[in-house]
């Protein structure tokens, strides 16, 4: 994140806490609102009600919820898919995948990323061969001509960066292993598997993409014939299972400390299973929030998604930039003490620095009333 010359505020009035996050004033609500997400200057101000508690809301602001699993197309190409959400750095779609693909694919307008939230298969590319399964992310670069071969009927969340790439965050003084080690990073390998399918040497297209259009290219020939590669440009597999999240016992961390990917112009993060925090004072649920700069989508993958009630597995919420946020009344309730040790999710976020249009097939699938899912029980 580029530093900035912020206005220099220092100052606080009335009742506050000497740390975001912990030990709030007794019977207030915590309410942050930054700039940059969670990266830059912010006020932290302490309300006698939850600050959303509203008794109706309307307008375009409005939080929007999705049950993905709806969406019952399944297309043997990705570009056929519907998109969920988009903009002009990324568009978001819900994939199914019921048979092996047709034909090649190839994106010409940036970096693709899978994640798979159900099923299992093979993923050819010109690189070699890749198992996937539930939880894995695939990096794609730009230009990666490939196809997958399900086992069974597959589910896949994908992510475009559009005419730009993704990289890796810097973690900073916690060091370049901290949450995700490089070793586990997995490049496609030339196995029996690939060499078999390269050996069905048949006539095959390719779909590319390339300004929202889509090409075929034909091929008389198998194009994925290479003998071999090397460098530092490849599609590689990360599994949810294998992060390891930083925690503190003392802080609820905020989510730019889940960050997986960066893009030019939105971020992916990633929550996996943790400890909650112990520390008597600290709060142990997502703060409210106004996230000024930023759309938040989350992506529920797995698990019992702690801070959100009547939210399953195959569901995306989407909150506008603006919109202030926080746990729903449930699980507010356990705002300083939880119930159990550790949370147990996964889920995938992704925030844009500029704002995201719905798509058609969404709309279509969009629960009306996750705007009054945060009215006091």
């Amino acid at each position: 994140m580029k530093s900035k010359n912020w206005i220099p505020v220092k100052g606080a009035q009335g009742e506050y806490s000497r740390q975001a996050h912990a030990d709030l004033p007794q019977g207030t609500f915590e309410r942050e609102v930054s700039k940059e997400g969670f990266f830059g200057p912010a006020a932290f101000l302490y309300h006698p009600r939850p600050p959303t508690g509203w008794s109706d809301f309307e307008g375009p602001l409005r939080p929007r919820a999705f049950d993905l699993n709806g969406l019952n197309a399944a297309p043997t190409s990705l570009w056929d898919a519907p998109i969920v959400l988009h903009n002009a750095a990324t568009q978001i779609r819900f994939w199914k995948l019921a048979e092996p693909m047709q034909d090649l694919c190839r994106n010409g307008d940036g970096d693709q990323l899978l994640f798979v939230h159900s099923g299992s298969g093979d993923l050819f590319c010109d690189y070699g061969h890749l198992l996937i399964e539930p939880g894995d992310y695939i990096y794609l670069p730009r230009g990666t001509m490939w196809k997958i071969a399900p086992e069974a009927p597959m589910a896949l969340l994908t992510i475009e960066a559009t005419n730009t790439h993704f990289t890796w965050p810097d973690r900073g003084p916690l060091g370049p292993h901290a949450f995700i080690d490089p070793a586990m990073l997995e490049t496609p390998h030339f196995d029996d598997v690939f060499l078999n399918f390269q050996a069905e040497d048949r006539p095959a297209r390719v779909l590319i993409k390339k300004r929202n259009a889509v090409s075929i290219a034909h091929f008389a020939h198998n194009p994925l014939d290479a003998r071999g590669w090397h460098g530092d440009l490849a599609p590689v597999r990360l599994n949810v299972r294998d992060l390891r999240p930083v925690i503190s016992h003392r802080y609820h961390l905020p989510p730019s400390a889940h960050t997986t990917f960066l893009s030019d112009r939105f971020v992916v993060c990633t929550f996996a299973p943790r400890p909650f925090e112990t520390d008597p004072g600290a709060i142990k649920v997502p703060f409210f929030h106004n996230n000024d700069d930023y759309d938040e989508v989350l992506f529920y993958h797995a698990g019992d998604f702690f801070s959100r009630d009547n939210i399953k597995a195959g569901m995306m919420t989407f909150h506008p930039s603006g919109f202030t946020h926080g746990p729903h009344p449930k699980a507010l309730a356990k705002m300083f003490v939880q119930t159990k040790p550790a949370t147990d999710e996964y889920a995938v976020m992704i925030d844009t620095r500029d704002p995201l249009e719905i798509g058609a097939d969404a709309a279509n699938v969009e629960n009306q009333d996750y705007v009054h899912s945060w009215k006091p029980k």
